[in-house]
């Protein structure tokens, strides 16, 4: 008897857990703006992933007349110098995704990490955490990200660097928070009292529970950081040439001329940055209520 149950028990646990992602699955399918999102934002991750398969050319290769209209053979025309605009694009695609995700994992790390220290010792380490939390937030966000910039050689790591370094401390605050309110529970006390190792109270216990808001807040961090690497990559202070991005593409579109009489130069990436951002708010608005335990339905 006792044997059979012990069995029973994995299996009980299993449709416990399909059964919680059921639920999310079906409210996120609920937000229509979100799930449109999510095929666009897969759509156009997998064309950035497949650049180098599905570019007609070589992105930095001349094989056109110089500012040509879009036809037949270049789909969104070339640019300045020659170059096929659509193979760019995707290759820059590529690396602003890149430049947001590498940016938001390291982020989130560094804010996972201060914010389980700070709400579970508390003390001292909590003191000093936060006050230095404080001290980076209390400079205006745009401001601390263009002295980092200027002071740093432009590059795409450098930019990624940076970025991740910067969007740190509302995810800090963020997990302390919800750190300081898991430690008063009975499950984490019982945890404690068993004896049970450290680690297994914060990476087993903690950090999964933790785990919804961070994930709805990393999105925002993701739209955050590629809109940033846009902007300094405009201002020539980010992603360097001939390497594309969305931003430097539109750097080379500063000109009234190429404003009013090119406008397949300058179009295509802004409305593509317009595009991934809008996506990745929708998606993460849709997961913050699909991971509500508060919500009923």
């Amino acid at each position: 008897m006792w044997k059979k149950k012990q069995t029973e028990e994995p299996k009980n646990k299993d449709i416990t857990r399909e059964s919680y992602l059921q639920t999310v699955f079906r409210r996120f399918r609920r937000h229509h703006l979100a799930a449109v999102s999510l095929v666009i934002l897969v759509s156009l991750g997998g064309a950035a992933l497949l650049a180098p398969v599905i570019a007609p050319y070589d992105p930095d290769a001349i094989v056109g007349s110089f500012s040509g209209a879009p036809n037949l053979q270049f789909w969104l025309g070339t640019d300045q110098i020659g170059r096929d605009v659509f193979s760019r694009l995707l290759f820059a695609m590529r690396i602003s995704l890149l430049v947001g995700v590498m940016a938001t994992l390291i982020s989130t790390v560094i804010g996972v990490v201060l914010g389980l220290i700070a709400g579970y010792f508390g003390g001292v380490a909590d003191m000093i955490i936060m006050r230095f939390t404080d001290m980076v937030m209390s400079f205006p966000y745009i401001l601390l990200v263009l002295v980092a910039a200027s002071i740093f050689k432009p590059g795409l790591w450098n930019i990624i660097l940076i970025l991740g370094f910067v969007d740190w401390p509302g995810i800090a605050r963020l997990v302390r928070g919800n750190v300081l309110s898991l430690r008063e529970t009975n499950f984490i006390k019982g945890n404690i009292v068993a004896g049970m190792p450290l680690r297994h109270i914060l990476f087993s216990e903690i950090l999964p529970n933790t785990a919804a808001p961070i994930l709805v807040y990393a999105t925002s961090v993701l739209a955050l950081s590629m809109l940033d690497e846009a902007a300094l990559s405009f201002l020539g202070m980010g992603v360097q040439p001939p390497t594309a991005s969305l931003g430097n593409m539109l750097n080379g579109a500063q000109s009234l001329t190429v404003l009013t009489k090119q406008p397949w130069l300058w179009i295509p990436p802004g409305l593509l940055i317009v595009v991934l951002v809008i996506a990745i708010n929708f998606i993460g608005d849709a997961l913050r209520d699909a991971l509500d335990p508060n919500s009923r339905n």
